[in-house]
């Protein structure tokens, strides 16, 4: 063979393996789609409604009057009541809240307080008098809270609501001696009211928890009964105004919570993939 034709084939079977190769040089890349993690969102939040009962002691700051001088030992001015003390009594309450994060939410509620007995007394230089009455209020509130972790089911919180009170207060009876009275006619009217709250939530079910703690309730003072009058002339005494309350529960209820989460339920997740990314 020549030397011509033992090139010829050489370059031949160069072209055999060479061409191949850069052809697939020339061809459009195929993209590469490298792994995308998956993206994870927890979702806390959701409505909820509240059912609470509570049996709540009642502290009267203190009671005054005003007198006009009638009879024979009353001056005029402005008299305390030399004491007022209240019994315990029930109250229910309702509401419906928002559960913003795991350890953040708020919530409406609005406490009816079943009638609360009173009982006093006032005195001047001749005689002492026995005052017996009662009230009753609605307390409204809007409150916020700090769940403090779940642990075992339980949830210990704190919070603070402020709103207010709308306090009734029935006739009160002065009685100087058996036989003799005097009736005032009861004041209503709406306060300023602040509460203060502790306690701990169960886990029943994932969207039912038990609910109970205390609660500290301030409410101002108001007028609590009207002058002592008959045909239009002063009997001497009224109107009377307390300077408020210092009401102290223990409660316990249910929270049932709709839709997204609670701290009851396991954390819900919203997953999504970021777009491909393409590699050269």
């Amino acid at each position: 063979m020549s030397k011509f034709s033992k090139r010829l084939g050489f370059a031949v079977l160069f072209a055999s393996v060479a061409l191949p190769a850069f052809a697939a040089d020339m061809v459009e890349p195929v993209p590469e789609v490298e792994p995308t993690p998956v993206v994870e969102q927890t979702a806390y939040n959701g409505w909820y409604i509240r059912g609470d009962a509570a049996y709540r002691w009642s502290e009267l700051r203190g009671i005054n009057y005003i007198t006009y001088g009638a009879g024979c030992c009353t001056l005029p001015g402005t008299k305390d009541f030399d004491f007022g003390k209240l019994k315990g009594a029930l109250s229910l309450g309702g509401g419906v809240g928002y559960q913003v994060t795991n350890h953040f939410r708020v919530d409406l509620t609005g406490d009816y307080f079943f009638k609360s007995k009173f009982r006093g007394q006032t005195s001047d230089f001749t005689s002492v008098s026995v005052d017996t009455s009662s009230y009753s209020a609605f307390l409204l509130l809007a409150n916020a809270y700090a769940d403090l972790g779940t642990y075992n089911g339980f949830t210990p919180y704190v919070g603070a609501g402020i709103g207010g009170a709308n306090v009734r207060w029935n006739d009160l009876r002065n009685t100087i001696e058996p036989g003799i009275d005097n009736f005032h006619k009861g004041a209503r009217n709406w306060r300023f009211a602040y509460s203060l709250m502790a306690g701990a939530s169960y886990c029943l079910t994932d969207k039912l928890a038990l609910d109970g703690g205390y609660r500290f309730t301030r409410i101002n003072g108001g007028r609590m009964f009207e002058e002592h009058s008959a045909g239009g002339v002063s009997l001497g005494a009224g109107p009377g105004f307390d300077r408020g309350f210092n009401m102290h529960e223990v409660r316990a209820g249910l929270r049932y919570s709709f839709g997204g989460n609670s701290n009851c339920a396991a954390p819900q997740t919203v997953s999504y993939e970021p777009a491909p990314v393409y590699k050269q």
